[in-house]
C-alpha cells in the first residue's frame, strides 16, 4: 500500500485503541524492521510440502540444534476431524516433529490448550495417531499440566502487565508456531499471534476485550523460533470452531517465516483481506514486533 493510505490505517486503528500511540512513535518503532524472508509453498502431498517449505527457509538445521528441548505448538484446540479445518493438520504437526528429531533435538513436545475436552480434542483431530506413528520416545504429545503455568511480567505491554504463561512455551530451546489459518467470530482470523493463546492460564475471556492488543502485548513476551502457519485447507466461516465443510477451503499451501507479524500478514490475504484489517498484526507491527507490508518482505514462493 502506498505511505498516505498506509497512515490513515495507522490512524484509524489507532484512533480505537485505549492507548493511542502517536504517529511518530509508530515510524519510529517500525523505521528499523528487518526485511523478513518468508516461505510461501503450495502442494497436494503435505510431508514433502512441509519438508521443501523448511528447506527453503535454509533447513532445520538453521532452527533446531543437536541436544535441544523443541516444542512445536498446533491448534488442537477443537473436538473436529482435520477436514474440518478446525485444527492444524496432524500430517504437518508430524513433519516437522520428525525434522526436529532428525536434526536430533533431545525431546519434541507437543501441546495446546484446548477449548473442548483435551483427549477427544487430542484424538478427533489426528494429532494422536500421527505423534504415536513417529515411534519415537522423544517426540512427546502432551496434556496441559495447569502446574506448569508461571506469572510473567509483560513489561512492554500497553494493555497487559502480567499473566500466567506456560514454562515449557518460554523454556524451550526452539519453538515452532503451527497454528491453522481460519476464521474467527471475535478477531475476524485466527493465526499465529491468535494461537498463543493455547499457551496461556488465567481468565482467557478477558483477553477478548481489546483483542488485537492484548494478543500483541503477549507477542513480547512469547517468542516463537519459527511460524508455520498450516493453510492446506482454511476455515472461511463460523470460526474458530467450524464444523461444516462448506466452510472449508483446500489451499495447500503452507507460509513460514521467523517474523511471525509477516507470517499473520501474508496470511490474511488468502482470506482476500489486508493485514491492516487485522487488529493484532496491526498492533504488533506498529509496535515494531515484526513486518506487515507485503512489498516490504522477500516471499520466497514454490509450487510443488
Amino acid at each position: 500500500m502506498d505511505r498516505r493510505r498506509f497512515i490513515r490505517q495507522v490512524m484509524r486503528y489507532c484512533a480505537g485503541l485505549s492507548l493511542v500511540t502517536p504517529l511518530w512513535r509508530i515510524e519510529e518503532a517500525t523505521a528499523s524492521l528487518k526485511v523478513p524472508e518468508i516461505a510461501r509453498v503450495s502442494g497436494s502431498d503435505y510431508s514433502v510440502l512441509v519438508e521443501e517449505t523448511i528447506k527453503l527457509l535454509g533447513g532445520i538445521g538453521r532452527y533446531v540444534k543437536a541436544g535441544d528441548s523443541v516444542v512445536v505448538k498446533p491448534n488442537i484446540g477443537w473436538d473436529r476431524k482435520p477436514e474440518q479445518a478446525a485444527n492444524s493438520h496432524p500430517l504437518v504437526v508430524k513433519t516437522l516433529v520428525k525434522l526436529a528429531l532428525e536434526a536430533d533435538a533431545k525431546e519434541v513436545r507437543v501441546f495446546d490448550y484446548t477449548c473442548n475436552e483435551k483427549r477427544r480434542c487430542y484424538n478427533n483431530s489426528g494429532m494422536t495417531e500421527a505423534i504415536q506413528s513417529l515411534d519415537d520416545r522423544r517426540a512427546k504429545l502432551l496434556h496441559i499440566d495447569k502446574r506448569k503455568f508461571v506469572p510473567v511480567k509483560i513489561t512492554k505491554g500497553r494493555s497487559l502487565t502480567e499473566w500466567d504463561i506456560y514454562k515449557d512455551a518460554l523454556t524451550a530451546d526452539c519453538y515452532i508456531n503451527v497454528p491453522v489459518a481460519k476464521h474467527h467470530g471475535l478477531s475476524s482470523l485466527t493465526l499465529g499471534l491468535k494461537n498463543s493463546m493455547g499457551v496461556i492460564g488465567g481468565n482467557r475471556g478477558r483477553l477478548h476485550h481489546d483483542l488485537g492488543q492484548n494478543l500483541a502485548d503477549l507477542a513480547t513476551v512469547i517468542k516463537p523460533t519459527l511460524t508455520v502457519i498450516d493453510a492446506t485447507r482454511i476455515l472461511l466461516n463460523n470460526g474458530p470452531q467450524g464444523g461444516s465443510l462448506k466452510d472449508v477451503r483446500k489451499m495447500d499451501t503452507l507460509l513460514a517465516s521467523t517474523d511471525p507479524v509477516a507470517a499473520d500478514a501474508l496470511a490474511t490475504t488468502l482470506f482476500g483481506l489486508k493485514p491492516e484489517d487485522i487488529a493484532s498484526t496491526m498492533a504488533a507491527f506498529q509496535m515494531g514486533l515484526g513486518q506487515m507490508q507485503p512489498d516490504k518482505m522477500n516471499i520466497l514462493e514454490r509450487t510443488l
